[in-house]
């Protein structure tokens, strides 16, 4: 009897590049966009939004090679978020969350995979604390560090 063993020979990374920590504020009924901005020039072979408390396997938005995944979507999510810029020119992978409610205050993260011949580099690129308000009638962003 004989074993064969395979090696695939491509490197995965993992970085954080959290470099800031954004904080918005938005009245209920309202859209939002939440900003991340992913490197220029490279291909974005996959996009996740999620937040921390759901499980693993279910995102705010999911988009992989040039596809929405809604069957990977958290319910409350579906039909309510788009890339803003489907093409995500210059690495623009910002997301339009539409007609917020209390429910939607949290945190968010946006993580990109990026491929570049055999390497494949995974970041976490952007946080952002959403926090949904039933008075205030603005948008009001906050860097926090």
């Amino acid at each position: 009897m004989s074993f064969f063993v395979v090696f695939l020979s491509f490197a995965l990374f993992v970085t954080s590049a959290l470099e800031d920590h954004t904080e918005v504020k938005v009245r209920s009924g309202q859209n939002v966009t939440l900003h991340c901005q992913g490197p220029r020039g490279l291909n974005i072979t996959m996009l996740e939004w999620s937040k921390p408390e759901f499980n693993s396997e279910s995102y705010v938005f999911f988009f992989q090679n040039h596809r929405l995944y809604e069957n990977y979507q958290h319910e409350s999510f579906k039909g309510r978020v788009a890339l803003k810029d489907r093409s995500m020119k210059d690495g623009d992978v910002s997301v339009i969350l539409r007609n917020v409610n209390i429910n939607d205050t949290g945190t968010y993260s946006c993580e990109i995979t990026t491929r570049m011949k055999e390497r494949v580099v995974h970041e976490v690129v952007n946080s952002i604390n959403l926090k949904v308000t039933d008075s205030g009638g603005f948008v009001e962003w906050h860097k926090m560090v």
